[in-house]
């Protein structure tokens, strides 16, 4: 699995973060259905200078490589965004980029 994919812009005040995240998100009847492991993402973090702007706790319902968009202030141009998800697995994936 890639890392997830971001872009992150400031605007007047407000940060614009949009994340495309990698993964097959197979919820159980898919899972059943392909004969493979049940695996999505449970758990979807973003932090801006070591203080969560968006925490969201997910299902098996989220589409495969799922697209997330939020906004958010009280960061500026330079600063870098940390994504983190964690799957029903217990992978863990951190990417970082910083906002233009």
């Amino acid at each position: 699995m890639a890392k997830t994919r971001i872009k992150a812009k400031e605007k007047k005040g407000v940060v614009t973060v949009k994340t495309l995240s990698k993964h097959p998100m197979l919820s159980y009847v898919e899972a059943k259905r392909a004969n493979k492991e049940v695996n999505f993402i449970t758990h979807f973090m973003a932090e801006v200078n070591g203080k969560v702007v968006y925490e969201v706790s997910t299902s098996q319902f989220l589409s495969k490589d799922p697209y997330l968009k939020f906004k958010f202030t009280g960061a500026k141009k330079g600063d870098e965004v940390t994504i983190t998800w964690v799957d029903l697995k217990g992978k863990k994936e951190v990417s970082t980029k910083k906002i233009r």
